[in-house]
């Protein structure tokens, strides 16, 4: 590892807090890349000429974090970085992309079933009248990140499941005309099911992030329901919160 790293002992930051800020900013940005090697704690600690505790400090707060990982007989080593998405009308392969994540796609099911009631309020169809559903695994370096169900209206736009595979929907209905303008958002979290435990390689009851969306075109008219699910140690949103004034 060959990083600029100092740390300000004037500062009231604790040390440990700075170096780890320092570490994470190399992870994010991807000076250090996944699969990199730490120089050890001893090592570290000599370089800044803090104590050791303090580095293992640092490195224990970015592994509660899930972007550093112990490995017996190999050291501390880097794993992928967590996707920070911002709270906007973005889709999360153009996410994933933009945080340099490779996205791949496995559709796991694109078929035209009734709409519940749930699904038809959302949309705006009526009740037991035909809707596309598509359920999306959506993987990032090979790993899950999040199991993705979407209600999409009949006859807004050609659902091929090899372009599903290879792009995201919202370039999809852009490459389609749709001009994309708002949605109405909801974010939470709960326990994971035991299928979806299977599907995100997480163990059954770990906390999931949830988030269900209603897209809106230029005119109004809703365009897609989705319902998600999101592992947490992967991923998170970011908000920029305003004084109202």
């Amino acid at each position: 590892m060959s990083l600029e790293l100092s740390v300000d002992r004037s500062s009231p930051v604790p040390l440990y807090f700075q170096l780890s800020q320092q570490l994470e900013a190399a992870i994010e940005h991807g000076a250090l890349t996944p699969g990199s090697l730490l120089g050890n704690e001893i090592e570290l600690a000599a370089r800044l000429g803090l104590s050791r505790p303090t580095v293992r400090q640092a490195i224990q707060s970015l592994v509660d974090k899930g972007l550093l990982v112990r490995r017996r007989g190999v050291g501390t080593q880097v794993v992928h970085s967590q996707v920070k998405r911002p709270l906007e009308l973005s889709s999360l392969y153009d996410d994933l992309e933009a945080a340099g994540q490779r996205p791949a796609t496995k559709v796991l099911v694109n078929t035209v079933v009734p709409a519940t009631a749930e699904v038809a309020a959302a949309l705006g169809v009526a009740e037991d009248g035909d809707v596309h559903r598509v359920e999306r695994l959506r993987l990032a370096h090979g790993e899950p990140m999040a199991y993705l169900c979407n209600f999409i209206p009949p006859g807004l736009l050609d659902l091929d499941t090899a372009q599903l595979e290879a792009t995201g929907l919202y370039r999809m209905m852009r490459s389609a005309g749709i001009t994309l303008h708002s949605a109405r958002q909801t974010i939470g979290a709960r326990g994971a099911t035991a299928a979806e435990a299977d599907r995100l390689a997480e163990p059954e009851g770990a906390p999931l992030l949830t988030m269900q969306r209603v897209t809106f075109d230029d005119t109004g008219r809703a365009v897609e329901y989705g319902t998600h699910t999101y592992r947490p140690t992967r991923y998170s949103f970011e908000f920029q919160l305003l004084v109202r004034t």
